[in-house]
């Protein structure tokens, strides 16, 4: 990765109008071929920012606020920088727009553009706060001693099979470039052998000192459990706490659907 450029640890300017230039494409394949991955990919997926400070200047220069939530889906060639995104989204501030529609065909070009593929957006005025589907594994009696990831610490029975979800608010991963902590919420949905959900904790646990980007952080969760594990169906989809106004929650799985979009109590 071209760290010369990149918006992430380096002292910014912050644009008074509107300014597409300022977003920062990442390519995808830089952390997916550390993991065997190329162009076949083991999954579907998509990443989920929710932006909840945007504000524009509408008719008569009155402000107008919203939230976005932005789809980037995970065949795009790139994902998109979280600290260039804030930035172009601050950028509204102090630009007129005629409609909100203005404003959404506007992030859904630049984002596109971005991304290297369609980026779906839509704005809200209202949310309300969800729960995960499932156990909640963050109360297991586990010794955690592992900090380095290591699939070898996920388990499932052979004999026995399930369908079920698990979850835990315990994820935490750091910046590539910054070392700043990433916290949020983990889902894992499958059907197969069933999961050691104590095993589940403790390899979850063990990215607390690991330094990727959620997207690849949830893509390497994908593959250890469908190496380790072989479930038949199965879906990741982490939720993590907002930085600079902005969440980011990306969803992999080998089934095909469509996620929903829920603010957890953190977010």
């Amino acid at each position: 990765m071209n760290e010369t450029n990149l918006p992430l640890g380096r002292e910014t300017t912050y644009p008074p109008k509107y300014e597409p230039d300022v977003l920062f494409a990442v390519p995808r394949n830089e952390s997916r071929a550390a993991l065997g991955l190329g162009d076949d990919l083991p999954f579907r997926g998509v990443d989920i920012w929710n932006a909840w400070e945007l504000t524009w200047l509408g008719p008569g220069k009155r402000p107008v606020v919203a939230t976005a939530e932005i789809r980037v889906p995970a065949t795009t060639a790139n994902l998109i920088e979280s600290k260039s995104l804030k930035l172009y989204l601050g950028s509204f501030a102090m630009t007129e727009f005629r409609s909100p529609t203005d404003v959404r065909d506007a992030i859904v070009r630049d984002l596109s553009g971005c991304a290297g593929g369609p980026v779906d957006v839509s704005l809200n005025t209202d949310t309300t706060v969800a729960v995960l589907d499932g156990q909640c594994i963050d109360l297991l009696e586990v010794e955690c001693s592992d900090w380095k990831v290591d699939a070898g610490l996920l388990r499932a029975d052979a004999g026995e099979v399930a369908e079920e979800s698990l979850h835990t608010h315990l994820l935490r991963s750091l910046c590539p470039v910054t070392a700043q902590p990433d916290m949020g919420s983990l889902q894992v949905t499958y059907a197969g052998p069933r999961i050691d959900p104590a095993a589940l904790l403790r390899y979850i646990v063990s990215f607390r000192e690991h330094n990727d980007f959620h997207e690849a952080c949830v893509e390497r969760i994908f593959v250890d459990i469908s190496e380790q594990c072989r479930p038949e169906k199965l879906s990741v989809y982490a939720r993590y706490q907002r930085r600079g106004g902005i969440d980011i929650n990306p969803y992999r799985s080998n089934v095909e659907s469509r996620p929903d979009n829920p603010r957890l109590w953190r977010q």
